[in-house]
């Protein structure tokens, strides 16, 4: 037995000599021996990866060894041995076929990997704010995140923070639908979500819209601290540079498809570890969402088996408005979920592909 174990163990390094040197052999038709290559071997999911990296591209020396070296953040399985290299134990996980994991599994080691990159690129410097001096207007502009954190940081940025006594409450929103979807973007990339269909699913079995998905649940808020009277509930985006006293248009939510948003996602774990709040926050925003909203990729989508709730709490928020007179800006049918293409949830193989494309890319900009 220990002299299959022995003979095990040099398969399974001469399986990682193959993959350092770019190749793409699956571990079950691997049968040449190799020396020993480190102090102890690599985990499955390390090696596994590496080879989905050498498949993809072709990743250099330096990279290659953060794979090797790299640890699986967040829950789920810890390093694994390669079934046939080892004996198993009594205790503690099996060995495994690397081919085997779950894409899910090897996202985990990629996001170690991807959130390093993202502290080592920084944050990009914004230059000088522009100021602008036309109608300057008190505001404060809340509801819908992906509508109303863009919008705030440009005007924030051109020299015009909110708040100030009187300031108007501007609470941005769209569909149900959309920002249901943008409820879980934004916490995702904040404070942290579970998965979109878990997350749902647990809004779906209430029956209740995440707040930041529902207009008068914000503007009753809002009312309760200034006033009625200094609430608007903006529908259209068209509107929105006059209420605030600017010329010119103001930026529109980024853009992410469904599985950029979910690498998105778990790279904020990660990042939670890396950074504090604020410097963590500026990564994101600064360096992260753009690299992300490049790769385009299809848009996530509410599934249709939610459209009966939607529509019913659309058609609750926009009755609720009306009957409690809040100033609506925009048509009021605005609020009804609309058939938008996208998916209904992201995959973990095109999160994974997205994985492995983003750290070839990030090695070639060092």
């Amino acid at each position: 037995m220990a002299q299959d174990a022995a003979a095990g163990v040099r398969r399974a390094w001469g399986w990682v000599a193959h993959l350092r040197a770019g190749g793409t052999t699956p571990w079950s038709a691997w049968a040449e021996h190799g020396d020993r290559g480190g102090r102890v071997l690599p985990g499955a999911q390390q090696l596994e990866l590496l080879r989905r990296l050498n498949q993809a591209g072709r990743p250099g020396p330096v990279l290659v060894e953060r794979v090797l070296a790299a640890s699986a953040p967040g829950r789920g399985r810890p390093d694994l041995e390669l079934l046939g290299a080892v004996d198993a134990l009594a205790f503690g996980p099996p060995p495994v076929d690397p081919a085997d994991l779950p894409d899910d599994e090897l996202v985990r080691v990629a996001t170690s990997l991807l959130a390093e990159d993202v502290v080592a690129a920084g944050v990009p410097d914004g230059g000088t704010p522009r100021r602008t001096r036309w109608r300057r207007r008190r505001y404060r502009v809340v509801g819908d995140g992906a509508l109303a954190d863009p919008v705030r940081a440009a005007l924030v940025a051109s020299g015009r923070p909110p708040g100030g006594r009187g300031a108007v409450v501007l609470v941005l929103g769209t569909d149900v639908a959309s920002m249901t979807v943008d409820a879980w973007t934004t916490r995702s990339l904040g404070e942290g979500a579970p998965r979109w269909t878990d997350w749902l699913a647990g809004h779906a079995r209430r029956a209740v819209l995440p707040p930041a998905a529902d207009p008068l649940r914000v503007a009753r808020t809002w009312a309760g601290r200034v006033g009625q009277d200094r609430v608007r509930v903006v529908l259209d985006p068209a509107a929105l540079p006059q209420l605030v006293g600017v010329r010119g248009p103001l930026p529109g939510p980024v853009a992410l498809g469904a599985d950029p948003t979910e690498l998105a996602r778990r790279l904020t774990q990660v990042l939670d570890l890396l950074a504090v709040p604020e410097r963590r926050r500026a990564l994101v925003h600064g360096t992260l969402l753009p690299r992300l909203a490049a790769l385009g990729g299809t848009p996530l989508r509410v599934p249709e088996e939610h459209a009966d709730w939607l529509h019913a709490a659309a058609v609750r928020v926009r009755d609720g408005l009306l009957r409690d007179g809040y100033a609506v800006v925009g048509d009021p049918d605005r609020l009804l979920p609309v058939d938008r293409p996208g998916v209904a949830e992201p995959s973990d193989a095109g999160v994974l592909a997205l994985a492995l494309r983003l750290l070839l890319e990030n090695e070639e900009d060092l």
